[in-house]
């Protein structure tokens, strides 16, 4: 039985080895966030999130934050993973919060 045990080590070391490989590829299969923000009419912007295995993102938290952390406008994307607020006054980003390592800060400056 150890003749047995013994010739099969080559083939379990190389199994293990390919799983590693497997597992260390994982995260490049993840799907990342996008978002992005344009102008709409009456001086509204209109934000979209989602993901770039083309997925929406309903629920997904979209705050509207000052340069000082001050939530200007809590929200939350709408059915159609969307969110639409006034411009606020002053310098601001918009925070696209899908958990950890799925953020995205758009800058007002780069809202047009």
């Amino acid at each position: 039985m150890n003749t047995f045990l013994t010739s099969l080590r080559p083939a379990l070391l190389r199994a293990a080895a390919l799983l590693a490989l497997l597992g260390a590829g994982a995260p490049a299969l993840a799907h990342n966030p996008m978002a992005e923000c344009k102008s709409a009419a009456n001086e509204q912007i209109q934000c979209t999130g989602g993901f770039s295995d083309g997925s929406g993102a309903p629920g997904v938290t979209m705050d509207v934050i000052s340069y000082d952390e001050q939530i200007l406008v809590p929200g939350k994307l709408d059915q159609n993973s969307q969110l639409t607020f006034k411009r606020p006054e002053g310098d601001f980003y918009v925070l696209f919060d899908a958990g950890p390592g799925h953020v995205v800060e758009i800058d007002h400056v780069d809202i047009q």
